[in-house]
């Protein structure tokens, strides 16, 4: 099959490409640098030569936007909406005016839209979508306006013979250098990897080669749309999540930090606290309910394999 990849040169792109590749798929990468094999320029808001890409292809799966790791600055965060919204309506646009439209498309969403909270898991039928949380701090609202507009643009394209699916996806674990594992790994391994204004807040994940496995499973389940959550079954508080970590890196200790260091390590590595303190308590209800089998579904285990083969790159 011929994907189409927008957005394809991050982390997840990069997993997803390598391991679509790897399965004999023909795979193109839309990319404002292009400069690889199979990449094709394009500026992710106006229609251009790209689109042909798009006609007679299989599947399109567009990850384009602007990374979330950054401070939140008023530009930032307009940077983060305006890279989500256009990309998707100008894919929404070339899928329109295909002669031969893919037959599905899968649009990156966020399991960010859901509320911050402790007391139960969030699944697609029952989550509660977030934005007015009494408890989390005004701004996080707009994470979530962000991942409500990016689907906004899916469901309203006018493409009727074209399945639409939102991946409303975890922090997707793999570990290649410059991901999120490589992050929190390293911060492991410098004795910083304890809980983090208490670690009660879960933290939601997929392990990179279930994410793989559940995009191939969702090109070929013809009868699942909408929303779908891209998450583990098992979240788990901070806490925990940093001590499975820190056990499978053979590392003793982590210290813990306030909130307020929190702060000021979020400013020093220019990213933001809502990434380390939201709760995302988020399970994948459709993916179970269809009897997708996740082959990492414990984050310990997952980390065993995630340290295992970032040690075995190492070595190689």
């Amino acid at each position: 099959m011929k994907f189409v990849m927008p957005g394809g040169t991050g982390q997840v792109g990069t997993v997803l490409k390598r391991a679509l590749s790897a399965a004999g798929h023909d795979v193109v990468v839309l990319s404002r640098h292009p400069g690889g094999p199979g990449e094709v320029y394009w500026d992710g808001a106006t229609p251009g030569s790209w689109a042909a890409e798009i006609d007679g292809c299989d599947v399109v799966v567009n990850l384009a936007g602007r990374s979330v790791n950054c401070r939140y600055t008023p530009a930032n965060l307009r940077q983060m909406m305006d890279s989500r919204v256009h990309s998707a309506r100008v894919v929404g646009e070339a899928i329109a005016a295909a002669s031969r439209p893919p037959r599905l498309w899968l649009q990156m969403s966020t399991a960010t839209v859901y509320a911050h909270r402790f007391d139960a898991a969030n699944d697609e039928a029952t989550g509660v979508i977030g934005g007015t949380e009494p408890d989390a701090p005004g701004y996080w609202g707009y994470s979530v306006d962000i991942a409500k507009a990016w689907e906004r643009e899916l469901e309203s394209a006018d493409t009727p013979h074209t399945r639409k699916v939102a991946l409303r996806a975890a922090m997707v674990m793999s570990p290649d250098q410059g991901g999120v594992f490589d992050v929190l790994l390293r911060l492991a391994r410098l004795g910083l990897g304890g809980p983090v204004a208490g670690g009660g807040q879960y933290v939601s994940w997929i392990h990179d080669r279930d994410f793989v496995r559940a995009v191939e499973f969702l090109v070929a389940r013809d009868d699942i749309e909408g929303p779908v959550n891209l998450a583990a079954p098992g979240p788990v508080p901070q806490r925990a999540f940093m001590r499975a970590l820190r056990a499978a890196s053979g590392v003793p200790v982590g210290l813990p930090a306030t909130r307020w260091m929190a702060e000021l390590g979020a400013f020093v590595l220019r990213s933001d606290t809502e990434l380390l303190l939201k709760s995302r308590r988020v399970v994948p209800g459709r993916l179970l309910e269809a009897g997708f089998a996740f082959a990492h579904p414990e984050w310990s285990q997952a980390a065993d394999d995630l340290v295992r083969r970032r040690r075995g790159r190492a070595l190689g």
